[in-house]
């Protein structure tokens, strides 16, 4: 399982450049996954490394946003090193577990094939550090077909979370559970729905390695950790990135989509 790229395609960037081997990747700078760098495989390393993180950090800077790598397994040897060496931060240490999850929800969850403006809301209340950024939110989790589960009360959604069935895998995305309705086992009733209604109960999904309570909980449905990875974030107090240096011509990148 190669989760880098599954939780590319699962987390689609409406806007994508190739860059060698990397994918440099941008959505309105809601969400790193959708806005960092994927650098992945030794054989795809761009020929001169350090004139690809210029490009990189071009191409971010064009759009405002600070320049982001994703380090995971994957990662080009070395690359790691030499972003840090330039004063990119550790950030958002993630752990990747997957397995079978084999329950049946306890209560009634609604699970649709589009998010409605309720289960919109709720996910967002819950994980919404991006200010004003729902609708470019809301453009990448419909990026591809996915499922949206909600527990519901009084009509309104309180535990949320997304299912994207990648082939015999099922990635479990935007798990959120509102404060007043935590604890009551309704984050685990969503994740047991999504795996139902989607047939897959092989699942994979991604936790900040902080959310120790989560993770638990995960554990416990049956989703051991697997790997894991990080973001490399460059500091954003002087955007301009440094002016290219010899080899730097020869990175060719291309964009895809819009």
């Amino acid at each position: 399982m190669d989760v880098d790229l599954l939780v590319d395609g699962a987390w689609p960037a409406w806007e994508r450049r190739v860059l060698g081997g990397w994918v440099l990747r941008y959505a309105g700078g809601v969400t790193k996954r959708a806005n960092s760098v994927l650098a992945v495989g030794e054989s795809l390393v761009p020929d001169d490394l350090l004139a690809a993180i210029r490009v990189a950090e071009e191409f971010y800077a064009e759009r405002g946003a600070a320049c982001a790598f994703s380090i995971g397994a994957g990662a080009p040897p070395g690359l790691d090193r030499a972003l840090d060496a330039r004063g990119y931060a550790l950030v958002d240490p993630t752990v990747v577990m997957s397995g079978t999850i084999s329950g049946e929800p306890t209560v009634p969850v609604r699970v649709e094939p589009r998010p409605w403006r309720g289960w919109l809301e709720a996910w967002w209340e819950v994980d919404g550090r991006y200010g004003t950024g729902l609708e470019a939110a809301e453009r990448i989790v419909t990026g591809v077909p996915a499922l949206y589960a909600a527990v519901e009360e009084d009509g309104a959604p309180v535990a949320v979370g997304r299912g994207v069935p990648q082939g015999d895998t099922l990635g479990v995305y935007c798990m959120a559970t509102l404060p007043s309705a935590r604890r009551r086992g309704l984050a685990r009733a969503v994740l047991r729905a999504l795996a139902v209604e989607s047939g897959v109960r092989s699942a994979y999904l991604v936790v900040t390695e902080r959310n120790t309570a989560a993770r638990n909980l995960y554990r416990s449905e049956g989703l051991e950790q697997k790997g894991g990875y990080h973001y490399r974030v460059r500091s954003t107090t002087d955007p301009r990135p440094p002016a290219p240096e010899a080899g730097a011509a020869r990175v060719r990148s291309r964009t895809v989509g819009a």
